[in-house]
């Protein structure tokens, strides 16, 4: 058997007609398959490649790590440098009330943590999400995904969950001595680059403020210099009580994280001891890499040059056929009039002859593909992915 009969008989698959793009190679913001074709990446594994496939500093620091250790011992039982030095480097560069980072294998996990965390800390049950949420697929991040359609194969779920509307002041007033807390994409993700008012976002920090609820921010998809600035909330004028980070976080390698203030993260310490617990969470080659990937971002000013790509791109994408282009910074929802013209686009951008262009669609706006390259792709290959863009577009609508 090839090696895609063996993909599709051996390994779990999670739909009936998956790309089965089979990659040889990853370079930049380059694919390469095993016939050597060419594919410029819009996706960066959703926000994972934020300094590109491969970069050699990330290279550079994993095999480093290799030749010191890997897995020693259970999370947070012996110090172990790539964790903690990571985490000083995350919280110098966050506000001071966000000093503790507990590290997971994943931002669901990151979710989960934070979720006990926000009951733990509160004392409190209800937990309030948005419609059109994405968080996760473990149990308790599916229970918040904000969509019946992923939840109800799977129920019963989490008790107390309360599903709101994003960007709409009706249901502040719920928020109360029962909310455990809120937990909001900054930018919603799987919805097509839904951002909020900055007036709303403002209004339910201070909401919570008010009731003692806990903000969670998931920035899992928005953080490391995807908007623009190192952290989404940088654009509303709030801060969070829990962050929770994953995707950009592990520079390619797997790494997630909540994160916030000493004096809430250590509630999970005790009563009961070891409240929250993870073998693998905190890799010492995933920190060593997500490490060296934070410092070339900041060492390259890749988030200062996000606005410029992000204008390069909504200035080439011209087409009839695009209904609109919802953007926020290097992260775009560019629409059509149904998932069937969508899907169609993305697989012609796969098949186009000599270079492809690797897309996908969101998971609650099927109609939009995404683009979320690696930060940093050149204006040369952004002007080449549109030329093949719209080249494919005019193919499809003759």
């Amino acid at each position: 058997m090839n090696q895609r009969e063996l993909f599709l008989r051996h390994v779990g698959q999670t739909s009936l007609a998956p790309l089965a793009l089979e990659i040889s190679s990853a370079r930049g913001c380059h694919l390469f398959d095993v016939n050597n074709k060419e594919y410029i990446d819009l996706i960066g594994g959703i926000s994972v490649a934020n300094t590109g496939h491969g970069h050699p500093a990330v290279r550079e620091a994993i095999d480093q790590q290799l030749d010191r250790y890997l897995h020693v011992m259970v999370y947070g039982e012996v110090i172990q440098s790539p964790q903690v030095q990571y985490a000083r480097l995350l919280t110098d560069h966050l506000p001071d009330t966000l000093n503790s980072v507990y590290f997971t294998n994943s931002g669901a996990e990151a979710v989960e943590g934070a979720m006990k965390l926000a009951k733990r800390y509160t004392g409190r049950t209800r937990i309030i999400a948005a419609k059109n949420s994405y968080h996760g697929s473990t149990q308790g991040a599916l229970s918040i995904i904000g969509d019946e359609y992923w939840r109800n194969a799977y129920r019963p779920l989490l008790p107390d969950i309360l599903h709101i509307d994003y960007n709409s002041y009706s249901w502040l007033d719920q928020i109360d001595d029962s909310t455990a807390c809120v937990i909001l994409e900054t930018i919603q993700a799987e919805g097509g680059v839904i951002a909020p008012d900055p007036h709303w976002l403002q209004a339910v920090r201070k909401r919570c403020t008010e009731t003692r609820t806990l903000l969670v921010l998931d920035e899992i998809q928005a953080g490391f210099g995807r908007t623009g600035k190192l952290w989404g909330f940088e654009h509303f004028g709030i801060v969070p009580d829990i962050l929770l980070l994953g995707k950009a976080l592990g520079g390619g390698m797997p790494l997630g994280a909540f994160v916030s203030n000493r004096d809430i993260m250590i509630t999970l310490a005790d009563n009961p001891v070891l409240g929250h617990i993870t073998t693998f969470g905190g890799h010492p080659v995933s920190c060593a890499a997500g490490q060296a990937a934070l410092q070339v971002l900041l060492n390259e000013s890749l988030p200062q040059s996000v606005s410029q790509k992000e204008q390069l791109f909504l200035s080439l994408l011209r087409h009839p056929s695009i209904k609109s282009i919802r953007s926020f910074g290097l992260w775009m929802a560019v629409e059509f009039d149904s998932f069937e013209t969508n899907k169609k686009v993305i697989d012609r951008l796969l098949q186009h002859e000599g270079t492809g262009v690797f897309t996908d669609w969101f998971l609650f706006a099927a109609s939009c593909f995404r683009i979320c390259p690696p930060l940093t792709i050149t204006s040369e290959e952004i002007n080449k992915a549109c030329r093949i863009i719209n080249s494919v577009l005019d193919q499809i609508h003759l």
